[in-house]
């Protein structure tokens, strides 16, 4: 790969890193929500469950319109976690080897 589609391939695989490190907490913060062992009126807590919430809601809602939640689980969390490992995997290296070869 040529040096700047490595680097472009590093930034943007970092950041679909990051994507799913947020999902992730973002999931495990929200059970913890709701067994009430942590609560929101904790200033922290709100402000990390709310900013996590901006960054994960927008992808995971129009998810939600064609999976909705079965029997209280919602599926729309796995199906962006799939999503998005499998672009990590499966395209993101094709698409910058054709990038670089194009330069």
């Amino acid at each position: 790969m040529a040096p700047l589609a490595n680097f472009l391939y590093s930034i943007v695989d970092g950041l679909l890193g990051l994507l799913i490190l947020a999902l992730i907490i973002s999931a495990i913060l929200s059970w913890l929500v709701a067994f009430d062992v942590v609560n929101l009126r904790n200033n922290v807590v709100r402000q990390i469950y709310y900013g996590l919430e901006r960054i994960t809601e927008p992808l995971l809602r129009p998810i939600r319109r064609f999976i909705p939640p079965l029997g209280g689980v919602d599926l729309s969390f796995i199906v962006l976690f799939l999503i998005i490992q499998g672009a990590r995997n499966y395209l993101l290296e094709p698409l910058f080897n054709s990038l670089a070869s194009l330069g």
